[in-house]
């Protein structure tokens, strides 16, 4: 009994977050033409890479304001089933990086033309997501996971909120 009680407690201690949901070989790609300034604004959080025992969380938001230095963000995201808060200097680090407080670096793997939809991912493949200014169109959620899969993201662990 006791042996089963902490084989379950020592279950529930793994951290959503220890998922990695990209292939460590696969090469990976920021997109150098990302304009943070762009940026600014409030977005949806409209898809996330998950376990396949997902957390609570179903999605997100985040804010980017200009700030010396970088953007200031300030949101929850959905990361790997788990609502992390997201908040301070988001600075950009090279083509199409930031590193963020308390994160591992985001890289902008694709924004469209419009800059309405990102689809930000790490070097690590430790979580991956997709932001939108609204309800993201088809078309661009797809080329978001088109994007993911391209860089070495797991197809199956894709979900739309």
């Amino acid at each position: 009994m006791i042996l089963s009680l902490a084989l379950l407690l020592a279950a529930c201690a793994t951290a959503p977050s220890d998922a990695v949901f990209r292939s460590a070989g696969a090469p990976i790609w920021s997109a150098a033409a990302f304009a943070p300034a762009q940026i600014a604004g409030r977005w949806q959080q409209v898809a996330a890479y998950q376990a396949a025992s997902p957390g609570t969380c179903n999605g997100g938001a985040v804010e980017f304001r200009p700030a010396n230095g970088g953007l200031m963000v300030e949101g929850v995201l959905c990361l790997n089933g788990s609502a992390r808060k997201v908040s301070g200097l988001a600075q950009p680090t090279g083509p199409g990086r930031l590193a963020v407080p308390g994160q591992e670096d985001w890289w902008i793997l694709w924004v469209d033309s419009g800059y309405r939809t990102l689809a930000i991912g790490t070097q690590s493949g430790g979580f991956g997501f997709v932001l939108d200014r609204g309800a993201a169109a088809p078309d661009r959620l797809a080329a978001a996971r088109e994007v993911f899969d391209f860089n070495g993201y797991s197809a199956g662990a894709f979900r739309a909120f």
